[in-house]
């Protein structure tokens, strides 16, 4: 193949990202299983039905495994999109009698309804021709079409795709905004591009982009966080740490671990194993929740500190370049981070040192 016909052939393909095969697989799997699932379930739910699953789901299932994060895969579009097409597919298969004149209409009153109610959804275009192209099954169901299988199917797709994406660990649905503790910008969104920057630009394109708001502002921001790294930085973690390091064991009980608290004046702290093994870490404020429930019967077996501490655990490691830990203190808000080497806790750098080192670098230009 020449490289002209090569050239050419990439015109044509989307810039769109492969994932590495471990997360194709996962995202097949998804579908396998929220198919199965989902349809076992409206099998059982219609008995003999011989519509009890239609194939739009099929499309549905690309967009809630393969792209959960797109805007196109939200809740809001699956089931408001989904409805407003059974809602027009059956109307106009009941009053228009030439089927491609009421498919046709379908479909193109389905778009406008969805891009007028902010449920665009690819499938439901699929779902507005079934309604009209189905079949007897389908048109002596009348408006229950709408109810079932329409809204029965994409309502447990939906449910088995919320389960199966958090297990993932992948936010769906997505969330309104970065900051989590505020409307607020994030610190560096204030000093870098805001999300009104993002909206603003936005609103000057005259075509619908299939990524949210939300997720420009991550790409932005870790956009930053790589030019930022670019600059001139002189200290790793191992020069900045503290040595000395204040830390729990988890075998503690956690009245003691109160009483270390008090001495020591700090919110949080790392916990050790017995071989100085970091293995989670112990928030004041999660003391204080266990002595509130301490009386209750379902808590009351607990009382030591690995029973109540945090297993998720941010390390970085000694030769790391402090730049790394930025976007923990700054939008993260947190108040140290341990430096590990293998699993053994070597030091922590809190946000005091880090404010240490950027005045120290700021100095220096």
């Amino acid at each position: 193949m020449s490289e002209f016909t090569i050239n050419w052939l990439n015109t044509l393909k989307p810039n769109f990202k492969v994932l590495p095969f471990k997360d194709r697989v996962l995202c097949g799997l998804g579908a396998l299983i929220g198919l199965a699932i989902s349809s076992l379930i409206s099998w059982h739910v219609l008995g003999g039905f011989n519509a009890w699953y239609i194939a739009p789901m099929g499309a549905s299932s690309v967009l809630l495994f393969a792209v959960p994060a797109s805007p196109l895969a939200q809740p809001w579009n699956v089931v408001i999109g989904n409805t407003i097409a059974g809602v027009i597919g059956v109307s106009c298969a009941l009053f228009i009698a030439e089927p491609t004149l009421a498919f046709s209409l379908a479909v193109a009153l389905t778009i406008f309804l969805m891009m007028s109610t902010d449920s665009l959804h690819p499938p439901s275009g699929a779902v507005a021709i079934t309604a009209v192209m189905g079949g007897e099954s389908i048109h002596q169901l009348g408006y229950e079409f709408v109810f079932y299988p329409v809204l029965l199917n994409s309502i447990l797709l939906l449910i088995v795709a919320v389960i199966y994406n958090r297990m993932l660990g992948k936010q769906f649905p997505q969330v309104a905004q970065i900051n989590t503790r505020s409307k607020d910008p994030t610190p560096t969104q204030k000093v870098t591009i805001q999300p009104q920057d993002i909206k603003d630009a936005l609103a000057d394109q005259t075509e619908l982009l299939d990524i949210s708001e939300y997720d420009l502002q991550k790409i932005i921001l870790k956009a930053q966080e790589n030019a930022n790294a670019r600059q001139v930085g002189d200290y790793l973690c191992q020069d900045i740490m503290s040595k000395d390091v204040i830390f729990l064991h988890a075998e503690d009980d956690i009245h003691k671990a109160l009483d270390k608290f008090k001495q020591v004046n700090l919110m949080s702290l790392p916990v050790v194993n017995v071989d100085n093994e970091l293995v989670g870490t112990l928030a004041l404020y999660e003391v204080v929740e266990w002595f509130k429930g301490s009386t209750d019967v379902h808590t009351s077996w607990q009382h030591l500190v690995k029973q109540i501490m945090n297993l998720q655990v941010v390390t970085v490691q000694p030769q790391q370049p402090i730049q790394d830990l930025i976007p923990y203190f700054v939008e993260r808000s947190f108040n140290y981070i341990p430096v590990v080497d293998g699993k053994k806790i070597v030091g922590i750098i809190s946000r005091a040192d880090m404010i240490a080192a950027m005045q120290q670098l700021l100095l220096k230009k």
